[in-house]
């Protein structure tokens, strides 16, 4: 199980082309009542994609990202890109960040400096961790599986091997929202030998057995109200993935439109997405979809999952780990405490005073000092 160094060195070839593709391309003229309430919004699709073609410097962006050491390494026959920073510490934790969809591993760049050195940053050298930080399988820069069957617990099981075989560390924490929080759920129920801890910022959990709650009610009826107002883009690329992505992988503006109105849609931003996002953040991110074209093997982790049943049982799974929520007011799915403290050995539960999906870009300060309050324990408890 070979680790190989990597750098990210996208082709001059592809930037001019997809400077090309945005000059030609074509939009459709709003639909009555315009702005963002049948989707992404036209007039700011249209500012964004000549932004990308006229202004964004990729290759500035691309240095930034390089100067993190990374690697790949094929386990189950997939090469796993990943991030791996050593911490500047007395005893650096290992902590496996894991992203979701439409994210990347984009999200957690800005929090690699103060989890690897918190002295840097204004913190205590004791909170130092070993970041680990791979791209899922078939997203960004990863390898795309060229089989099926790589859903959660198969991605899940392949992250604890490098973290645990490749990489030599036989426990670690795991963090992660969106699909992140899956995998970090899963490793903490099925892998819970090699985990101190599990920290997610999203997590997917039933009403107990019994009688409903009124709360239970309310969290219920709040779930269907936004898997019919928002859940297409699940239900498309968990049933018919490819005949979006064939569009997708033609147009970066098509690929763009469908990944900032979740940006827009899921943050706390008050319905202006740049109050929270940059349009070079945005753009970025966008980069790990378009530059490898991995738009249709990320949306296939949703047929993946959902090919046999509507809700996989192993989401329901008992996580054992130690585990920690960090509860984000305009989050897109808020499970109930009681929910979760019946399905996870939960220890800690933070009440967050803004931020939404993309929790790691929105409120970096919030996340970073939940996590490190959660590890201090836990840390301590294995040292002793």
């Amino acid at each position: 199980m070979q680790v190989r160094p990597y750098r990210i060195d996208v082709p001059e070839s592809t930037l001019d082309d997809l400077r090309r593709r945005l000059a030609a391309t074509r939009f459709p003229a709003p639909l009555p009542g315009g702005g963002w309430a049948h989707g992404a919004d036209v007039a700011y699709v249209r500012e964004l994609c000549e932004h990308w073609r006229a202004r964004y410097d990729w290759r500035s962006h691309e240095a930034s990202l390089n100067r993190i050491p990374q690697y790949l390494c094929e386990i189950d026959g997939v090469d796993l890109h990943f991030w791996h920073a050593r911490g500047k510490g007395p005893a650096p934790v290992p902590l496996l960040l894991v992203h979701g969809w439409p994210g990347s591993i984009y999200e957690f760049h800005h929090l690699i400096g103060p989890l690897t050195d918190p002295a840097a940053h204004g913190g205590d050298p004791a909170d130092a961790f070993d970041v680990v930080v791979p791209s899922l399988p078939g997203y960004g820069f990863s390898g795309k599986p060229r089989e099926p069957g790589w859903d959660v617990r198969r991605i899940a099981a392949a992250f604890d091997r490098l973290m645990v075989e490749a990489l030599g560390y036989p426990r670690y924490g795991a963090q992660g929202g969106d699909w992140g929080a899956f995998v970090s759920a899963r490793l903490g129920a099925a892998h819970a030998e090699h985990l101190l801890g599990v920290h997610v910022n999203m997590i997917l959990a039933a009403p107990p057995a019994g009688e409903l709650t009124e709360e239970a009610q309310r969290a219920l009826a709040t779930v269907g109200a936004f898997r019919a107002a928002e859940g297409g883009y699940s239900h498309v690329q968990g049933t018919k993935p490819m005949s979006l992505a064939i569009a997708q992988s033609d147009s970066p503006a098509g690929l763009v439109a469908w990944i900032v109105e979740k940006f827009r849609t899921w943050s706390d931003c008050g319905g202006d997405v740049e109050r929270v996002f940059s349009k070079d953040q945005l753009l970025t991110n966008a980069m790990f979809y378009w530059a490898p074209d991995s738009i249709a093997s990320a949306a296939n982790l949703y047929y993946e999952t959902v090919r046999d049943e509507a809700i996989p049982p192993y989401l329901f799974e008992r996580i054992a780990a130690p585990t920690a929520v960090a509860d984000f007011p305009r989050e897109i799915y808020r499970a109930p405490r009681a929910w979760v403290e019946s399905r996870a050995n939960l220890v800690r539960w933070t009440e967050m005073p803004r931020g939404g999906h993309f929790a790691a870009l929105e409120a970096p300060e919030l996340l970073l000092e939940d996590v490190r309050a959660f590890f201090r324990p836990l840390r301590a408890r294995q040292a002793a």
